[in-house]
């Protein structure tokens, strides 16, 4: 079973897969024609379930058995676009970015998106190797949260940024000590002791966050409002609301990039410039507001590493 990033990516899929049918049982000599698909602008996905691929409904202009990607997903493409990008509404050539055991993560839709690629949370352990500073510093600071240890603050250029370290990671061990059940004075004075060079730690990548794929609709909204950071609305039929978006959570990336103590009006710009298809990582508030908690916010907006990540 394929897996997708988002709702807009699975019914495009379904709707490619039953253009597909329908012309390979039509055609069944013709070679199939395999081409790389377009970014779509998505606006909308009807709410009513989609069709089975045996049903149909009256032919479009081209003689194609509904649905028609245009009709069916209130697209924002015209008939051109179509022709140039899927030409005769032949097989497409899906772009696979990942495997799992459930079979290949399709993204017709969104495609080789690099917000997604920044913004993965894939949960796994990594091996991390940090040196100090010339003030003796790794430019990171942590918060004990349910017996972990986690990461609330990584200082734009310092080794802890350089060498990948993000906002609600995990640290599991220290130069091989088990970090569980330790208070956050006890860590940071045990990094505070460590040599100079080569502190090996084992992370684990941010396990109370997670990454939603959304598409602007023609207004280039993606349908959540934030207030402080923090989700607050939801709007009806959004992509935000058709992809699982939900309120009382924190917006922590955009695109993977940290936006953690950035005024909402700037990360409003950062949305707006991030392209059609936008990723964002968040995490539920209470878990938010506990890491961050007793930490000054004049030190995260002006401390935290708010850097556009490299791929």
């Amino acid at each position: 079973m394929s897996l997708y990033p988002s709702l807009e990516d699975m019914k495009v899929d379904q709707v490619l897969q039953a253009q597909q049918s329908m012309f390979q049982s039509t055609n069944p000599n013709n070679s199939a024609h395999i081409s790389t698909p377009v970014n779509f602008h998505a606006s909308s996905i009807p709410s009513a379930p989609f069709l089975p691929l045996s049903q149909s409904s009256s032919a479009s202009p081209h003689g194609q058995v509904y649905p028609v990607l245009a009709e069916y997903m209130g697209m924002e493409l015209s008939e051109a676009v179509i022709r140039e990008n899927l030409p005769e509404y032949l097989q497409v050539k899906h772009q696979v970015i990942g495997m799992s055991s459930g079979g290949g993560l399709v993204a017709p839709v969104s495609g080789h998106s690099v917000g997604r690629k920044r913004g993965e949370v894939s949960n796994a352990l990594r091996q991390v190797v940090l040196c100090k500073d010339t003030a003796g510093k790794m430019g990171l600071r942590v918060k004990a949260v349910n017996k972990g240890v986690f990461v609330c603050l990584v200082t734009k250029g310092s080794p802890a940024a350089q060498g990948g370290l993000r906002f609600g990671d995990q640290i599991l061990q220290v130069n091989g000590a088990n970090l569980a059940g330790y208070s956050s004075d006890k860590v940071h004075e045990i990094l505070k002791k460590a040599s100079k060079n080569n502190v090996v730690m084992v992370v684990r990548d941010r396990p109370f966050e997670r990454a939603v794929t959304l598409h602007k609709d023609s207004a280039g909204l993606v349908g959540f409002d934030i207030r402080d950071g923090k989700i607050v609305t939801i709007a009806v039929n959004s992509s935000a609301a058709r992809n699982g978006l939900l309120i009382d959570h924190n917006l922590l990336e955009v695109n993977g990039q940290n936006v953690v103590g950035v005024k909402d009006k700037e990360i409003g710009t950062i949305i707006q410039d991030g392209g059609n298809v936008i990723t964002v990582t968040i995490i539920p508030s209470l878990i938010y507001d506990h890491i961050v908690k007793n930490m000054a916010s004049s030190l995260v907006k002006k401390m935290m590493d708010h850097s556009i990540p490299t791929v």
